[in-house]
């Protein structure tokens, strides 16, 4: 059955609570009239976004933005409010247009039920869209089943050291519990440090010859950087490839400070935000690089 176009008024209703839970995004606490989470607009490690339990609305203090639940689509999707009202569309049964009875401690959890090689056509077009060859991605990645809310979907997956995962697709950025950390350790005096999952991916596209013979972390969230910092002492050297935005200078510029042994790399995407933007604009992947 094919489902009404949204209008934008309706669209402008949807619980925005519901939405960021169906988007992987979960509150660090919940008060009586309001909800605070970690921006699914950037890194961050202090929780700064605003939810209004009353209003139905948000505000993102890290960057003065906020509004209604059809301009946290636009700012999460990156997209035109068309697009948004099509995603939308395409997904209202999966989306509550009225405001919850909220509990403290309810939020649904994210069950994993399958891991399986990258197989799907789908995960395949979204890892080119990126950037990323099939082949990068299944050294370090799996294609794993969930299931939110009784709904079963699929994402990228990569596995965190709790055996938590880290999950991508084209509509969905988040992780199942409990989130932490990367460590892939292979006895090396030299250790690379990522932010996120296309950073390591992207890297192996752009510059694979850094991997060889590296352990690597990937933080897959910058309030996990103080787990990491202990295992610096085991290295001779460790390359920072962190984000050229607010939080990553300002905590690349910390650990310089900090740590002698810590070497900054960003000069390697200089003018691009991430290891990822670098590549999808310079459109450079590891094939192109060997011929």
């Amino acid at each position: 059955m094919n489902l009404p176009r949204l209008t934008c008024e309706r669209a402008r209703s949807i619980c925005i609570m519901e939405t960021l839970a169906k988007l992987g995004h979960f509150p660090s606490r919940i008060a009586e009239k309001e909800a605070w989470f970690l921006s699914p607009l950037r890194s961050e490690t202090q929780a700064s976004f605003k939810v209004s339990l009353i209003l139905n609305r948000w505000y993102d203090h890290g960057i003065g933005t906020g509004g209604n639940g059809l301009d946290l689509i636009v700012a999460i999707q990156k997209c035109s409010v068309k697009e948004a009202l099509e995603f939308l569309s395409n997904k209202q049964d999966s989306f509550s247009f009225q405001q919850p009875i909220l509990k403290k401690n309810t939020a649904s959890k994210i069950e994993v039920f399958e891991v399986k090689p990258i197989q799907h056509p789908g995960m395949i077009q979204y890892l080119e869209s990126r950037g990323i060859s099939l082949l990068t991605a299944e050294q370090y990645c799996e294609e794993v089943w969930y299931e939110f809310k009784g709904k079963q979907y699929f994402a990228l997956g990569l596995q965190n050291n709790a055996e938590g995962w880290e999950l991508r697709n084209k509509y969905f950025k988040g992780s199942s519990s409990p989130k932490t950390y990367t460590y892939l350790e292979t006895n090396s005096d030299h250790l690379i440090l990522l932010e996120g999952m296309f950073d390591l991916l992207s890297l192996a596209e752009l510059f694979p010859d850094e991997l060889i013979n590296s352990d690597i972390a990937i933080l897959n969230s910058l309030a996990f950087l103080q787990r990491i910092t202990p295992h610096f002492k085991n290295y001779k050297e460790v390359h920072l490839y962190l984000d050229n935005d607010l939080p990553g200078n300002k905590n690349r510029k910390k650990l310089l400070q900090d740590y002698k042994n810590t070497k900054d790399r960003s000069e390697l995407f200089q003018g691009y935000k991430d290891l990822n933007e670098k590549l999808i604009l310079t459109g450079k992947t590891r094939k192109e690089l060997n011929k």
